[in-house]
């Protein structure tokens, strides 16, 4: 069954234009508050079903709380509120407080004038396709406000930034720490921007914490993992040993070394993925999408560890993870998932494993991915029509068969529709950067004209 609002990572869009209204948002609370009080949660006699509500540090987000906490409380739902924190912590703090269910607002990379609301259930996890399908059918029936006996009640959850930061530290061996190291953070000025900084301080790290001064409006602006350039100036300013750069919502990292090269999701999998296997603790193989650089793909045959790759999202990943009962996959963008320590991709839990494994290694970033280099690539957004199917045109195919003769064994095309934007998304991969530029333009072109005449 298709579904009509979810996308590949709950529902977003731009604030104030359907279905991103204060109107439809409560209308999802109290949908989704229906679904969670007819399962069977096995709760005591009386008892309501509870879930946290987290954001992002939108201007938007306090809108779209009180929203979705009216709707939840109307359909007798109890919600606890955490305030600005990532993605991952209320997936963490969902499973650890038992509760029904977890609530992001958040856009994650997006400009903050997008938001959106995505889901975790009681173990953490993205909600399951039944239920994400049972929420869009109830949002087909009329809001009926449960007596005041049974409304749900709100109150703040005490304590939840403390409790997460000491979740992050413990992933990390404690018999290790960073003491010795500057390290550069850039929060992006989002959810992490009191968290991150703390963390790598407290096990022993020389901080210097950037773009953490959320105004409302600020989130990803110039910054974070959407704008590399801050955290490469700042670690050449302070002459730091490497940075990390997170997105607005924290589950994506993007690292940088200290002469300011660049190590995006695809370098980040290696060196955990190697580091594993040189400590006998790889669990299986590796998942990737299709974006992974056939780099990477290479670099894990010759190491004889096993990989395969998903369609691109984080919810995809995790699905092919747990098919494998592997447990170490992740995205070019820097969504990295370690299922050995969480539930989700987590973008500070990520740049702990790399930091493991250099501590542990002796080795800086420079120096685990000296052997590989990374195939060029070239990534083109084509603004096209709502609806528009690129498949259908002949001129797109044909050139892409030009491309794909003239590349070989040794480049990759892939055309696929944004999850989340108007956009199709197109990548050119292969050893020489002339060539893949060359393709990645004619192929833009010919799906631009396509939409264009459509």
């Amino acid at each position: 069954m298709n579904r009509k609002y979810f996308g590949t990572d709950g529902i977003r869009g731009q604030v104030g234009v359907f279905p991103i209204t204060p109107e439809f948002i409560m209308h999802l609370g109290y949908s989704a508050g229906k679904v969670l009080a007819a399962s069977d949660w096995h709760l005591a006699k009386g008892e309501r079903p509870t879930v946290l509500i987290g954001k992002d540090t939108r201007v938007s987000g306090y809108m779209l709380e009180s929203a979705l906490e009216a709707g939840f409380s109307a359909a007798g739902v109890d919600v606890l509120l955490s305030g600005p924190l990532p993605t991952s912590a209320i997936a963490y703090l969902t499973r650890a407080l038992r509760l029904q269910a977890g609530i992001v607002i958040s856009a994650s990379h997006n400009p903050f004038e997008d938001n959106g609301v995505k889901f975790f259930s009681s173990g953490g996890t993205k909600l399951p396709d039944e239920i994400e399908i049972a929420i869009e059918a109830e949002l087909n029936n009329p809001i009926q406000t449960m007596p005041s006996l049974n409304l749900g009640k709100v109150q703040r959850l005490k304590d939840a930034t403390g409790r997460y930061i000491e979740f992050c530290k413990g992933t990390f061996p404690y018999d290790l720490d960073l003491r010795g190291l500057r390290i550069v953070v850039d929060c992006a000025h989002g959810a992490a921007y009191h968290i991150a900084g703390h963390v790598m301080l407290e096990l022993g790290a020389d901080v210097i914490t950037i773009c953490a001064e959320p105004d409302g409006f600020n989130i990803n602006h110039e910054c974070g993992a959407t704008y590399i350039a801050t955290l490469q100036n700042t670690v050449k300013q302070h002459e730091a040993d490497l940075g990390i750069a997170l997105d607005g919502d924290g589950d994506r990292v993007l690292m940088v070394d200290k002469e300011g090269a660049i190590y995006d999701g695809d370098a980040l999998l290696y060196i955990i993925a190697k580091h594993r296997q040189q400590k006998n603790i790889l669990k299986g193989g590796v998942v990737g999408t299709l974006m992974t650089n056939l780099a990477i793909e290479k670099a894990f045959e010759e190491l004889g560890i096993p990989f395969k790759r998903a369609s691109v999202g984080d919810r995809h990943v995790l699905e092919l993870l747990i098919k494998n009962n592997w447990q170490l996959g992740g995205e070019s963008s820097g969504h990295i998932v370690c299922l050995d320590k969480h539930t989700t991709g987590d973008g500070i839990i990520s740049a702990l494993q790399v930091l493991h494994a250099l501590r542990d290694m002796s080795m800086t970033l420079a120096e685990f991915m000296h052997t590989i280099t990374l195939y060029p690539q070239r990534l083109i957004n084509v603004n096209v029509p709502k609806g528009f199917d690129f498949r259908n045109d002949v001129t797109v195919a044909a050139s892409v068969e030009q491309a794909e003769s003239d590349l070989g064994s040794d480049g990759r095309i892939l055309l696929r529709p944004s999850g989340t934007e108007p956009l199709i998304r197109v990548m050119v991969e292969g050893k020489m950067r002339q060539k893949v530029d060359h393709w990645a333009e004619q192929i833009a072109s010919a799906v631009q004209h396509a939409a264009e005449i459509q």
